[in-house]
C-alpha cells in the first residue's frame, strides 16, 4: 500500500489515535514527578493536547476533571463539581441572556445603521464606524454573533458603493487576463455565502431608489485601477469587524471568557483580592480598547487604501455618486425599523440599567451602591440575575389600563420581553461548561501543589525586568491563541504566570491582566478565532491578507497593553508594590522570593 494512501486513512482517524495514544504518551509523568504534582500535571497536559488538537469537544474535554481529578487522588469530587456553576458563571449567564433578549427585538441592527449613518461612507470613516459598531456591540453580544450580523450590512454597503463584487473582479482583470480566461475555460469563482439571516440582504435593499447612471467615460485602464482600489477597501471592510469585535470584547468583564476566566482565578489563588470588579475592569480596559481600536483603524485604512485626500476634501465623481447612494441606502433603510417601539425601548433602559448597576456596585474611587447591604454578601452576578429575571415577565407590549374596562378588546396573548425558550437556544453552555473545566482546573493546580512546583522551576525569569516580562508574557499569549481556543489557552497559562509573579514578588495583576487580554488578541489565521473564521468564509480574504494585517495587529496590541499596564494600569491597581492579599498565598510557595526590580523604576524605559 502506497504511503500517501497509509497517511490519508491516518488522518481519517487521527483524532481517535491521539485520544488513545496520548494518555500513554504523557505516563511517565506519574512516575517521574512528586505524586500529587505528577497526577495534576497528567491531567493538565491531557487536557490542554485534547483542546489544542481538539480530539474531543472543547466542553466535553472540560469535564474531564470530574472524572480524573477524584479518581487518581488530586482533588474530591465534592470540591471539583461546584467549580462548575460558581458566581462567576452566573455573571457570564446573565450577560448572554441580556444579549439574547438584544437580539430578539432588533436593538443591535438599529444601534448598527444609526452609527453608520452618522460616521458617513468614505471608506476610512465606514471602516471607522464599522470598527466603533463591532466593538460596543461585542462588548455586551458575543464576539461571533456581532460578527455575523455586521458582515451582511457591510456587504450590502460595499454593494452599494462598488456594485457587483464578479462584476469588481472582472474590471479589475488586464486585457491578457480576460483572452487568457477566455481560452482556457476558465470562469470566476462564486463568492461563499455568509453567515446571516435570510432576510439580511433583502432588508439592506432600497425599492425605487436604483438612479440611472450616467455613461461612463473613463479609460480601460482608470476602470482597471479605480476597480483595484475597490476590491482593496473590500477586503478592509471585511477584516475590519471580526477584529473589532475581538478588541471590544476585552473592554467588559462579559465580553469574552478569558476575562471571567481572571475573575474566577482571582478568587480562587487570591481570596483577598477585590480589585477587579466589572467597574474597575472597564475603567482599566475600555480606553486600551479605544486606544488600539484607533491604532487598528489607522493600520487597516493605510493598508487597504482609506486613507487619502478625500477624507478632507469633497470631489465630484464616481466615488461620490458611490457614496451618495451608500449613504442613502443606510438611511433609507433605518427608516423601514420605523420609531423606537416599547420592547426596543424597555430592552434600552435594562441594558443602560444593568451597566450603570455594574459600574457603581463598588467602583473604587467613590463608595458604591453595595455599602446598603451587608459586606461581601452582593457580587456583579447578584446585579446581573437580578436585571435579567425581569426580563422574563416584564411585557413587551405598552400596558394599558382601558383594556380592562373595554369588553370588546382582543384578548391577545401576554409577551414578555424575552422567553426561557429563546435564552435556552441562544446561550451557548458549551462556554459555561469550558469556564468551569477552566475553574475546577484552577483549583487542581493550587491544592496539589502544582502551580507552586512550577513556579520554583521559572525562577531563572526573575532577572528579566517586569516591563519586557509583560511584553513577553502578551506576546507568547497572544501567538499561541492563534492556534488554540483564548479560552482555553488562559485557563493553561494563568496559573503558571499567578505563581511566576508569587515567585518573583511582582503584584500579580501585572502579569495576570495583560495575559488575559493578550488571549483576544488573534488576528493572524482565519482559524484563530471564529469571528476571524467568518470573515473568511467570506470568499474574498487570502490568508496572506489576515497574516499580513494581523501580525502589526498584533504587535500594535502588545504595544498598547504594555503601555496601559505601565501607565494608567499602575495607577489603578497600585501595580508598583507587593500587594497585601498576595502574602497569604506566598506562604504556600515552597521556597523563599526573589528579589525583583520595582516596576516603578523601570517605567521610564518603556
Amino acid at each position: 500500500m502506497k504511503i500517501s494512501v497509509v497517511s490519508k486513512k491516518l488522518w481519517c482517524v487521527h483524532k481517535q489515535l491521539l485520544l488513545f495514544l496520548a494518555p500513554l504518551v504523557f505516563l511517565p509523568l506519574l512516575f517521574t514527578l512528586p505524586e500529587k504534582e505528577g497526577k495534576c500535571l497528567y491531567v493538565v497536559i491531557l487536557m490542554a493536547t485534547f483542546w489544542c488538537t481538539e480530539a474531543l469537544p472543547l466542553a466535553v474535554t472540560a469535564m474531564l476533571p470530574v472524572c480524573l481529578f477524584p479518581t487518581l487522588g488530586i482533588l474530591p469530587a465534592k470540591k471539583v463539581c461546584p467549580q462548575y456553576f460558581i458566581e462567576t458563571n452566573f455573571l457570564f449567564l446573565s450577560g448572554l441572556v441580556l444579549a439574547s433578549s438584544i437580539e430578539e427585538w432588533g436593538l443591535h441592527r438599529r444601534i448598527a445603521l444609526k452609527v453608520l449613518s452618522i460616521v458617513g461612507v468614505k471608506p476610512a470613516w465606514l471602516i471607522l464606524g464599522m470598527m466603533m459598531t463591532s466593538s460596543f456591540l461585542s462588548m455586551w453580544l458575543s464576539n461571533t454573533a456581532t460578527t455575523a450580523m455586521m458582515l451582511p450590512i457591510a456587504n450590502a454597503i460595499l454593494e452599494s458603493l462598488f456594485g457587483d463584487l464578479e462584476t469588481l473582479k472582472q474590471k479589475c482583470k488586464s486585457p491578457e487576463d480576460h483572452d487568457s480566461s477566455a481560452i482556457n475555460g476558465q470562469t470566476s469563482l462564486k463568492l461563499h455565502s455568509l453567515p446571516s439571516e435570510p432576510s439580511e440582504k433583502h432588508t439592506l435593499s432600497m425599492d425605487g431608489m436604483e438612479a440611472v447612471e450616467p455613461a461612463d467615460m473613463r479609460t480601460a485602464e482608470e476602470i482597471r485601477s479605480e476597480s483595484e482600489y475597490q476590491l482593496k477597501v473590500w477586503k478592509g471592510f471585511l477584516i475590519c469587524i471580526p477584529y473589532a469585535a475581538s478588541i471590544g470584547g476585552t473592554a467588559t468583564l462579559t465580553g469574552t471568557a478569558p476575562n471571567l476566566i481572571l475573575i474566577g482565578q482571582l478568587k480562587s489563588y487570591f481570596p483577598d483580592c477585590d480589585l477587579i470588579n466589572f467597574g474597575s475592569w472597564f475603567a482599566f480596559a475600555f480606553p486600551l480598547m479605544l486606544l488600539f481600536l484607533f491604532l487598528g483603524w489607522i493600520w487597516i485604512s493605510f493598508l487597504y487604501g482609506g486613507l487619502n485626500t478625500r477624507l478632507c476634501f469633497t470631489k465630484h465623481d464616481h466615488r461620490a455618486q458611490a457614496e451618495a447612494r451608500a449613504i442613502a441606502l443606510i438611511k433609507e433603510d433605518y427608516r423601514k425599523l420605523g420609531p423606537i417601539n416599547f420592547a426596543e425601548g424597555a430592552i434600552s433602559f435594562f441594558f443602560i440599567l444593568f451597566a450603570v448597576l455594574l459600574f457603581t456596585r463598588d467602583p473604587k474611587f467613590v463608595t458604591g451602591w453595595s455599602v446598603f447591604f451587608k459586606k461581601g454578601y452582593v457580587s456583579d452576578a447578584v446585579t446581573g440575575v437580578i436585571i435579567v429575571s425581569i426580563l422574563f415577565f416584564f411585557p413587551s407590549q405598552k400596558p394599558s389600563l382601558s383594556w380592562w374596562f373595554d369588553p370588546k378588546a382582543v384578548n391577545t396573548p401576554y409577551v414578555p420581553l424575552l422567553s426561557w425558550k429563546k435564552a435556552q437556544d441562544s446561550v451557548p453552555w458549551n462556554i459555561i461548561l469550558l469556564l468551569g473545566g477552566g475553574f475546577a482546573m484552577a483549583k487542581a493546580c493550587e491544592e496539589s501543589g502544582l502551580a507552586s512546583w512550577i513556579g520554583g522551576h521559572l525562577q531563572p525569569l526573575a532577572e528579566v525586568p517586569p516591563a519586557v516580562a509583560v511584553m513577553l508574557i502578551t506576546a507568547f499569549l497572544a501567538c499561541f491563541t492563534e492556534f488554540a481556543s483564548n479560552t482555553a489557552t488562559i485557563i493553561i497559562f494563568l496559573p503558571v504566570i499567578a505563581e511566576l509573579a508569587i515567585r518573583v514578588s511582582v503584584n500579580p495583576l501585572y502579569f495576570m491582566i495583560p495575559a488575559t487580554v493578550g488571549c483576544s488578541y488573534a488576528f493572524m489565521l482565519p482559524v484563530s478565532t471564529p469571528p476571524n473564521s467568518i470573515a473568511f468564509a467570506s470568499g474574498h480574504l487570502m490568508v496572506k491578507d489576515m497574516v499580513k494585517t494581523g501580525f502589526v495587529m498584533n504587535i500594535l496590541g502588545i504595544l498598547s497593553v504594555s503601555l496601559a499596564m505601565n501607565t494608567w494600569g499602575v495607577a489603578m491597581f497600585n501595580l508598583s508594590s507587593y500587594p497585601q492579599w498576595a502574602h497569604t498565598a506566598n506562604t504556600t510557595a515552597a521556597s523563599p522570593h526573589v528579589h525583583f526590580p520595582s516596576i516603578r523604576s523601570t517605567n521610564a524605559t518603556l
